[in-house]
């Protein structure tokens, strides 16, 4: 059956789950309007390519992470993408990011505390925890997230595979300078040693060698 959608010269897979009113950030082929952090401490070598439409991370050479960022900046926004991630893979989504890598973030670690809202480089006033998402998560296989990010003092919400999963309203505005705008970035955490035990059993800083963190049908619209 012919795909028809805007993204005809596209494949049809690709784009079947972008929500309407949404606008792609990731044209399925390349990495345009993308580029890796030059300044971020995760390392300045991360492994993203493009594989059968969607983004890939992983570490190559082993060790090293880093950030993957949008050339634009956001204010008010949703964002959706759909995520497959192994295990003992620590990465996340970061939202209204600066060059650096300081920014909200939603852990992406399995086992682990996927879809929690934590800081990187920042603190979070109200942070939040998405425990629940073991109840809808696909194991191997892909996962939506959908995330609200609106206010100079934001007010955040999390859905996972159409479930929500959180809905905070933080306190102040925690960004350094009281950044109001970011970008969006994909984080491949840096590794100190791999063991599966490691922060007793939540592979915060490790991540397996051969493990992959994938992302497809990247879109957001403005608010």
């Amino acid at each position: 059956m012919k795909c028809l959608t805007l993204f005809v010269l596209l494949s049809c897979h690709a784009y079947a789950q972008i929500p309407e009113g949404f606008k792609p950030i990731f044209n399925g082929k390349n990495l345009k309007g993308w580029h890796v952090s030059r300044t971020t401490h995760q390392g300045t070598t991360p492994n993203f390519f493009v594989e059968d439409g969607a983004i890939v991370a992983n570490q190559n050479p082993y060790g090293q992470g880093g950030l993957l960022m949008t050339n634009e900046v956001f204010k008010d926004f949703e964002l959706y993408v759909e995520v497959k991630i192994d295990s003992f893979a620590n990465g996340g989504i970061f939202i209204r990011s600066n060059e650096g890598g300081s920014a909200y973030q939603i852990e992406l670690v399995l086992p682990g505390n996927t879809g929690d809202l934590v800081g990187e480089r920042i603190p979070v006033s109200e942070p939040a925890s998405a425990a629940a998402y073991k109840n809808v998560w696909k194991t191997n296989d892909w996962n939506s997230f959908r995330i609200r990010m609106t206010g100079d003092i934001p007010h955040l919400t999390l859905w996972i595979n159409g479930e929500q999963m959180w809905d905070v309203q933080q306190t102040k505005n925690d960004f350094i300078g009281g950044a109001t705008e970011g970008m969006i970035a994909l984080q491949c955490h840096w590794t100190a040693v791999y063991s599966p035990t490691a922060s007793n059993g939540m592979p915060l800083s490790s991540w397996r060698p051969g493990a992959a963190h994938r992302y497809r049908n990247l879109a957001i619209k403005r608010l």
